[in-house]
């Protein structure tokens, strides 16, 4: 508890929505950029206030994971329906081939499926308040934009699992059909069991010490996690699958009651355990990597090109009929904003030693600008009564 970090990566959590909320008149900044931006003025590149530590580092994963199983909760697949996640499938894999391309290009062997990996990504769990505040959730805009990020964060998943592991890949695919198969197994029980007991057992204890339903999502969540960890696969894949269950669980529940249960579960994820991960990836992130080396600075903003091509051009395939290019292109920017599974995936390259440093840091640093600049710009192009309908409710 001596360590600096705990004590200032929450007041830096405190500082951010103030920061969003002063310059929110003039442009809607998301709140993770200066999360990142805050963590790198305070972490060794800049002024060293807070350095990496195992707490911090057990914290920052608990945030990760978090996050997904928040992005894992919010997807309505019955909304979205087959058609609109099979092409956001057949995009990222056109996505995974484009990234593969570019990988070897820039740096052959296995780097290039690291980078494949980052670059066919993309953050759903950071576009998702991002949505829902516009009140785009529910719109042909935004279930093209879900789509693209369901699969932009479950697919690159899956790879990591087959080819980052510590198997074969055969035997990594093996395992990996092995969680599958007892998720699905767990999901197939909680779709055909009763709940109105649950439900009763959740509503009883919303408002007492009880709080039945945020145990309950602690426990699953720690499941399928530990299910993931078992089995050596990355334990992401078992927060997003927590996320896919629990919404399943409570998806018959009185609406007021699972508003108020997603309110307690956004509490603690976006309240605490999300922002302690963004700040904790701007105190990690390597600045002197990525300034001591001149290829890493020209492919910075290589790879944020990268980015907007290799995700941006296959959302194409996901944009609802009739969309215009201005809606096109909005998807496009949206499906192209990364980082999470950036950070995640560079953190194996770089400690499995098949990642450069500063190849690492040139893709996280492209990831933090297409948080920065994507959803601003793609958020101004989507259909015009979409936002006044927006100014409407604010």
């Amino acid at each position: 508890m001596s360590e600096p970090g705990v004590f200032l990566i929450p007041a830096l959590a405190v500082l951010a929505p103030l920061f969003t909320r002063s310059i929110s008149r003039w442009v809607k900044v998301p709140i993770v950029v200066f999360e990142l931006l805050l963590g790198i003025a305070v972490g060794p590149s800049f002024l060293g206030w807070v350095d990496k530590s195992d707490l911090l580092d057990w914290l920052s994963e608990f945030g990760l994971a978090a996050l997904f199983f928040v992005a894992g909760n919010e997807i309505r697949f019955r909304s979205l329906g087959g058609g609109p996640l099979a092409r956001a499938s057949l995009a990222w894999v056109a996505s995974l081939v484009m990234g593969l391309a570019a990988g070897f290009l820039i740096a052959p062997g296995e780097a290039a499926v690291i980078i494949a990996i980052a670059l066919s990504s993309t953050a759903l769990g950071t576009l998702i308040p991002i949505l829902r505040d516009a009140g785009e959730l529910g719109s042909p805009f935004g279930k093209a934009t879900t789509a693209m990020g369901a699969v932009g964060e479950f697919g690159p998943l899956v790879a990591i699992s087959i080819f980052l592991g510590t198997r074969s890949p055969g035997v990594s695919t093996l395992v990996l059909a092995l969680f599958v198969v007892i998720t699905g197994v767990a999901i197939f029980v909680a779709v055909r069991m009763q709940h109105g007991h649950l439900h009763r057992l959740v509503s009883a204890s919303l408002h007492t010490s009880g709080q039945f339903a945020v145990r309950v999502v602690i426990f699953t969540l720690a499941c399928l996690v530990a299910l993931s960890a078992m089995l050596d696969l990355d334990i992401l894949l078992g927060a997003f699958a927590a996320g896919v269950m629990w919404q399943i669980i409570m998806r018959s529940a009185p609406e007021a009651d699972r508003e108020q249960v997603e309110s307690k579960i956004e509490a603690i994820a976006f309240g605490f355990l999300v922002p302690l991960f963004f700040i904790y990836t701007g105190v990690t992130f390597n600045l002197d990597a990525l300034l001591g080396s001149q290829l890493a600075l020209i492919l910075l903003p290589v790879f944020l090109i990268l980015l907007l091509a290799i995700r941006g051009l296959p959302a194409q395939l996901v944009a609802p009929r009739g969309a215009g290019n201005r809606e096109r292109a909005g998807i496009g920017l949206l499906s192209a904003t990364a980082l999470p599974i950036i950070v995640a995936v560079t953190a194996i390259g770089v400690d499995q030693k098949v990642l450069d440093p500063g190849l690492a840091s040139s893709l996280v640093g492209a990831g933090m600008l297409s948080v920065l600049l994507f959803p601003i710009l793609g958020m101004a192009l989507r259909p015009a009564d979409a936002k006044r309908h927006e100014s409407a409710n604010v």
